[in-house]
């Protein structure tokens, strides 16, 4: 009977230790640090995208990635350049559309949230050596994804988010 008691106590102080390291990563990932560059030319409707994100454990650092990436390309957008990549504008384009719609960006981007629908890895889970790199006491890891740019976008026009191509100026 101890055994068992025992091995309950260690799988729940297992549990609220990862529990608590994903809750340490999802607030690094509230800051929104990360980078974002062209990764190669997507399929139609879609931009392939290297997003670099940062965390003190690596393992968060990958899950944390999809969520930077969508919120790159609503927020920030990327320069072209290797790859035959052409600079895209970000997705919103009033700089203050976060604050403005704070409720709404806060469940979409919760884990598991609707942003999942637009995003997935597009490696195999394994990352490069050279894209895992130690700085300071944190990891900043570049993880390769996918995202669905025209669906993004019509969700976002549908949800009163961002204003459609053709609403003119």
């Amino acid at each position: 009977m101890n055994k068992k008691l025992l091995l309950l106590f260690v799988f729940l102080i297992a549990a609220t230790g990862i529990n608590a390291q994903q809750k340490k990563a999802d607030k690094a990932t509230e800051a929104f640090r990360y980078e974002i560059e062209c990764a190669g030319i997507g399929t139609d409707g879609t931009y392939l995208i290297k997003v670099w994100s940062y965390s003190k454990n690596a393992k968060f650092a990958v899950t944390q990635a999809k969520k930077n990436a969508v919120h790159g390309i609503i927020f920030k957008g990327f320069s072209g350049g290797a790859q035959g990549c052409v600079s895209q504008k970000p997705l919103a384009s009033s700089p203050n559309i976060e604050d403005e719609k704070a409720d709404f960006f806060k469940s979409f981007f919760a884990d598991g949230g609707d942003y999942m629908k637009y995003v997935s890895e597009s490696s195999d889970g394994n990352i490069d050596a050279a894209d895992r790199v130690k700085v300071g006491k944190e990891y900043k890891i570049g993880v390769i994804v996918s995202v669905s740019k025209d669906a993004l976008r019509r969700y976002l026009e549908e949800s009163g988010v961002v204003r459609g191509l053709s609403s003119g100026f």
